[in-house]
């Protein structure tokens, strides 16, 4: 696999080893060995994953953005198995030189490209296809209680989602959290978030 760095330390684009011949492709979507081997390097240690999840969302769906809370931060590895979606990862982190800057990339059945989202970020996405499916390992479990979010619809991140305002469609909880400049963050630059 390719690993891409992006401009925010940690943020990384993964681009898999695809084999493709008349009946088809074939692909590693995920190793635990080459992900040891190529991205623990960079980060400066392991992730261990623990849980996957899918979602499926028809054009225009905005999830987002979401983070969970200490004792049960997460890392994120996402990627669209179906359509098109923009992802995005928004640093959260207190006392970071990139606070409240994101990287965005586009994931497509197409491409193949996987996100890495490490803890301290906040994650979304938007629907560009039809329809897309969603899939996601995540390195801590779900705890509802420990749900967070910014807005997705901060003009102030600077985030073109690709999608006409009419056309956005978002769950009541995503319309209701807070912009970024009345947030107060978690997360701090100065805490290891993997400990």
């Amino acid at each position: 696999m390719d690993v891409i760095q992006t401009d925010i330390k940690g943020v990384l684009i993964i681009e898999p080893k695809v084999f493709g011949d008349a009946r088809g492709y074939f692909f590693e979507s995920f190793s635990q060995r080459e992900f040891d081997e190529e991205v623990a390097p960079i980060l400066g240690h392991t992730i261990n994953f623990i849980q996957d999840n899918e979602s499926m969302s028809s054009y225009g769906v905005m999830r987002g953005l979401h983070f969970q809370r200490p004792p049960f931060t997460q890392s994120k590895l996402v990627r669209c198995v179906k359509g098109a979606v923009l992802d995005v990862a928004v640093d959260i982190r207190k006392g970071s030189p990139t606070y409240g800057q994101h990287v965005a990339v586009e994931l497509t059945e197409d491409n193949h490209r996987q996100f890495f989202v490490p803890r301290g970020f906040a994650h979304g996405f938007a629907v560009l296809s039809e329809t897309a499916v969603f899939q996601y390992k995540c390195d801590e479990f779900y705890h509802p209680e420990a749900d967070g979010g910014i807005s997705i619809i901060d003009d102030s991140l600077g985030i073109d989602w690709k999608i006409p305002t009419d056309k956005t469609l978002l769950s009541d909880k995503d319309t209701k959290h807070a912009l970024l400049k009345d947030f107060d963050s978690p997360f701090d630059i100065k805490v290891d978030l993997y400990k």
